[in-house]
């Protein structure tokens, strides 16, 4: 009986020890996000402070990316030492929807906004074959290596579409520290083109690539073919690449036809222009598509057509505002990711797969670039083809950063079975390498290559065609003959574009038909103002 009343007694108490601790009250919710949000701005303003000063000091080893990294890492290791991890991932919380709702948007947008139209142009063909074809072998490279590899018992092994989709992600570049470099040591124009337009297009292609391989993954049915899977990434690709473009013309002819540039209405005119990339990535999310793709090309499209409708002080406004809102974004990327590698649980058993992950992906690079090179190379004349040096320092140039992450990021929690956990750790540990050792080193690669101070450095230099130089062949019967006039016949296109451009597109778009600012001036303008700010 005592043995009976012991036992009845001693449940209410464990019931009592297993009942989760009552609420904080609202005052110290409050002063948690206060301190989380202190935090979180003392280490914004330390990392553009640090940058700051490395730039100023011309010390190139530790780029500001680098620096945002490693400041993210300190404070999570103190954080661990101290034994207040709990207490600090509370301030420093962290959603996967305000990473794609509100970080990634404004860093994608300024890709495409700062995208100067004569170069780009000038190197269409060959930017739309290293984004487009490129990744999508770097991808099918990467995949298929890993797979290999998995099956040979040299990593973890993981199905055959999950290494394509870590082929996909992965295949994502985010050069800025590179491009930083380029900007203030001074490089071939052409090659500043190259690496940029390659990464802005590239986000786009791995974003699609990545959404038809987990669509594919997600349906699983044995009868999926080849074909279903071309259509679901020409419908996410070309769907989010026309609704972006679609709301870019609307924004043009808005700001065309509105009479928004006087005096009294600035304020209206930069918020409506503001409102329309977000309006861009919020109606591709709601139309089942990418948001990311689409509202990479309606700051294309707004760049090239909107922006010269607006007034003088609206368009210093909006491009400070972008430029503001990506470095703050981008920066707090960096930062979270170093702070994250320290705070979170990693599956660092499997070294094995970072360690050939790391060596599958230099590879797949070096395909990329070099293939794609010889099939660009063999549409020029001679004195239009990428040198062999340029060739190098757009392989080195293949860092990964904001969008490898947040797609790693989206995959741990769509993959089960610890396989989203490995490739979240992995991607992590790539991307801390490469922007720690090839971001560090790219000023040695710059002078080692000797693609510092080249010639053709200045936009003006491009001629009144946008820089493109016909290329001009014998015909003749060698092998390769009928691939050659394709891809002369494809580079023949980009001139076509671009005189349906100057010629009609741009005048029924803007106001302004002065040709030398829609495609000089203002994109030059810009980029100067962003690096040199």
């Amino acid at each position: 009986m005592a043995l009976e009343l012991s036992l009845v007694s001693a449940a209410p108490l464990a019931g009592l020890a297993a009942s989760p601790p009552p609420p904080a009250p609202p005052g110290k919710e409050q002063q948690v996000a206060g301190v989380g949000i202190l935090l979180q701005i003392s280490m914004l303003v330390l990392s553009f402070v640090l940058g700051h000063v490395l730039r100023r000091h011309r010390f190139y080893y530790l780029p500001e990316a680098s620096a945002s990294l490693l400041i993210g890492l300190v404070v999570g290791g103190l954080a661990n030492i101290s034994n207040t991890e709990t207490n600090t991932r509370m301030w420093f919380n962290f959603h996967d929807e305000f990473f794609f709702l509100f970080l990634l948007p404004p860093i994608i947008f300024q890709s495409g906004f700062s995208l100067s139209p004569k170069p780009f142009f000038a190197n269409f063909g060959a930017i739309v074959t290293f984004a487009i074809l490129g990744t999508f072998i770097a991808s099918v490279v990467t995949g298929v290596l890993v797979y290999l590899g998995g099956l040979t018992f040299l990593m973890y092994k993981l199905p055959f579409v999950e290494c394509l989709m870590f082929g996909a992600l992965i295949s994502a570049t985010d050069p800025v520290t590179v491009l930083s470099i380029f900007q203030e040591l001074g490089t071939d124009v052409n090659l500043y083109a190259l690496v940029f337009g390659e990464s802005v297009l590239n986000d786009a292609m791995a974003i699609s690539l990545y959404r038809t391989m987990s669509s594919v993954r997600s349906q699983a049915a044995a009868g999926e073919n080849f074909f279903m899977m071309v259509f679901q990434f020409l419908e996410t690709f070309v769907g989010s690449m026309s609704s972006g473009v679609g709301v870019g013309f609307i924004s043009a002819l808005l700001f065309k036809y509105a009479g928004l540039d006087i005096d009294n209405l600035q304020n209206l005119e930069c918020c409506l222009f503001v409102l329309f990339p977000y309006f861009s990535y919020m109606l591709a999310e709601g139309l089942g598509l990418s948001g990311i793709v689409s509202i990479l090309f309606t700051g294309m499209v707004m760049k090239h057509y909107t922006y010269s409708n607006l007034s003088n002080n609206s368009q210093r406004f909006v491009s400070a505002f972008f430029h503001l809102l990506s470095s703050l974004a981008e920066t707090f990327v960096f930062i979270y990711m170093g702070f994250d590698i320290a705070m979170e649980e990693h599956s660092w058993s499997h070294v094995g797969f970072i360690f050939f992950s790391i060596i599958f992906i230099i590879l797949a690079r070096a395909v990329n670039v070099f293939s794609c090179a010889y099939l660009v190379n063999m549409s020029r004349p001679e004195n239009r083809r990428i040198p062999l040096k340029h060739q190098k320092a757009l392989w080195f140039s293949g860092l990964r950063g904001a969008m490898a992450f947040a797609l790693a990021l989206q995959s741990a929690n769509e993959l089960p079975g610890g396989h989203g956990k490995t490739i979240f750790t992995t991607t992590t540990a790539i991307v801390v390498l490469t922007v720690l050792l090839i971001g560090g080193s790219t000023g040695t690669m710059l002078e080692a290559l000797d693609v510092i101070g080249d010639e053709n450095t200045s936009i003006e230099n491009y001629d009144d065609n946008n820089g493109y130089i016909p290329p001009t062949y014998e015909e003749g019967t060698s092998s390769g003959g009928g691939l050659r006039m394709k891809l002369k016949e494809f580079h023949k296109s980009t001139t076509s574009f671009t005189a349906l451009d100057k010629n009609y597109l741009t005048p029924f778009f803007t106001s302004q038909t002065d040709d030398d600012d829609d495609f000089g001036e203002q994109p030059q303008n810009q980029r100067r103002g962003f690096y040199d700010q």
